[in-house]
């Protein structure tokens, strides 16, 4: 499903009415039985609902969802933040056949005060006032409403967007609702995955009105759909054995930091691969031997601070040569002498290569060793690396995330996968949002996971670009279960190589 800004929308309601035979009534009419059907779910038949609507179309679906619910016996009450006259076009057409059932409430400052009681009254509010041609600050007596609504402790269902949220840029200039719920339409919009807007979304609900796949035709990226990533997984044949299933060496680990090491190497296991060996310093081969069981190791030579050594290039090279996919840096440390290393390794290994953590470090400044790299190649930077790797400010990554992946993949010519919420996958012209995953993620190893199980899915097959979609999408997912379960408090790194079967089972099974 494709990411769309607010100019492409209007190109796909164009299309739809041009080429589908849907008229904009339609599409609103579907809108707003979408979002009743969405409300109803939460309060059901004896439900209060107050409805808040501005005069565009976002209002037209507010006022479909009003009649919609009076339909099914819920006591509602509808309030509209402008004069009758002002409501144009299908919300106007919305808005007389509303009122066969009901008679909307202006609101104003001067009935403000009726606005208060019912809204004691309710069990949800719906956000219809302003929709994805929202730009700049909520003004006037619309502000005072957003502020009632979100000190009213109720739970909030939008329409399209949180009024207040720019649909390009998820940036908020004022106040602005705070959804539990956002309902979508046709395709989501880009500002709904951007923070700090992303922060008042709530849950994203993506509704496609029942259009087919071609409707939307142009996009700034996609949304991986659970069919999409049972189609993705790679299932081997039956009389497969395990160097067929892939073979991955792993170069992490230094003195202080084995838990890279040990969480890469299973998280490759876990995800498929058939062999993993695991290259690290010699004076800790007996720790990782201890740790790991069915990971084999690799004992090299060392720097005197625990680190691997300069000295371990030849034997890397020449061990390289019989894997599928190789994963450099995590726990490897910021020695010189093993950056060193890394930059020799990134040049001469000619698997494709997974690269992450101290491995990125070790190329700041030194870029042009990825696009010179002819094999299949995968980065992982959170924000402030790819931050230190183009000389700016973790801020300006984060205010203009995609825009940066376009361009680390357009000037490295590697598959790029940007951490954080909403984690980015780019390659080439391709682009792809993962929206599983949450903040109970944000601790301490669970990077080094996620370079494993894309590593592992490459091994099985899989191009770059799949294998990271794939594995970003498993990897948030094993912790949405693990959250659910346990709290996101809780969570931790390994949680996800635990969890990652039940995540499996649950798009295999799609349960």
């Amino acid at each position: 499903m494709l990411v769309v800004n607010s100019g492409q929308m209007r190109k796909v309601e164009e299309n739809i009415v041009k080429n589908l035979g849907v008229s904009l009534r339609d599409l609103m009419e579907e809108a707003g039985r979408v979002l009743a059907n969405e409300v109803f779910d939460i309060v059901g038949e004896q439900g209060r609902v107050v409805i808040v609507s501005g005069k565009g179309n976002n209002g037209g679906d507010g006022f479909v969802a009003a009649k919609v619910l009076i339909e099914r016996g819920l006591r509602v009450t509808s309030f509209f933040l402008c004069a009758e006259n002002e409501i144009e076009g299908e919300a106007n057409d919305a808005f007389l056949e509303l009122k066969r059932f009901m008679e909307p409430k202006i609101l104003n400052q001067t009935n403000l005060k009726e606005f208060g009681p019912a809204l004691l009254e309710a069990d949800l509010v719906i956000d219809a006032i302003f929709g994805t041609g929202f730009k700049g600050k909520i003004k006037g007596f619309a502000e005072k409403v957003v502020e009632r609504i979100n000190s009213a402790n109720l739970k909030v269902v939008s329409a399209d967007i949180p009024s207040g949220v720019e649909a390009d840029t998820g940036q908020i200039h004022g106040v602005c609702i705070k959804a539990t719920k956002t309902v979508t339409f046709i395709a989501p919009k880009i500002g709904l995955f951007m923070y700090p807007g992303a922060d008042y979304v709530g849950k994203l609900v993506i509704a496609d009105l029942g259009l087919p796949l071609e409707a939307v035709k142009e996009g700034l990226a996609r949304v991986s759909l659970p069919g999409d990533i049972k189609n993705l997984l790679p299932i081997p044949p039956g009389d497969i054995h395990k160097k067929a299933r892939g073979k991955v060496l792993v170069i992490a680990g230094s003195r202080g930091m084995t838990g890279a090491a040990v969480l890469t190497a299973n998280a490759v296991l876990r995800a498929g691969a058939g062999l993993v060996v695991l290259g690290i310093p010699e004076s800790l081969n007996p720790i990782l031997e201890e740790k790991l069981t069915e990971v084999m190791t690799l004992p090299l030579p060392e720097t005197d601070v625990g680190s691997l050594d300069l000295a371990a290039y030849k034997k890397i090279i020449k061990e390289s040569k019989s894997f599928d996919v190789v994963v450099l840096g995590p726990g490897l440390s910021q020695n010189a002498s093993t950056f060193s290393l890394i930059c020799k390794l990134i040049s001469d290994i000619k698997s494709p290569m997974v690269l992450d953590a101290d491995g990125l470090n070790a190329i700041i400044n030194k870029t042009h060793l990825l696009t010179e790299r002819l094999q299949p190649t995968v980065v992982t930077p959170h924000p402030g690396e790819l931050a230190r790797l183009f000389g700016v400010l973790a801020q300006d990554i984060q205010k203009d995330r995609l825009g940066y992946v376009k361009r680390a993949t357009l000037e490295w010519k590697t598959t790029v996968v940007l951490k954080g919420a909403y984690s980015i996958i780019g390659f080439d012209d391709d682009f792809s949002i993962n929206v599983t995953g949450n903040w109970g993620m944000a601790t301490a190893g669970t990077g080094d996971i996620l370079a494993g199980f894309i590593s592992s899915f490459m091994a099985q097959g899989l191009d770059s670009f799949e294998a990271a979609v794939l594995g970003t999408y498993l990897h948030g997912l094993a912790g949405d279960i693990a959250a659910e379960e346990m709290t996101p408090y809780c969570v931790i790194a390994r949680d996800l190589i635990n969890y990652l079967p039940k995540a499996m089972r649950k798009i295999l099974e799609g349960v």
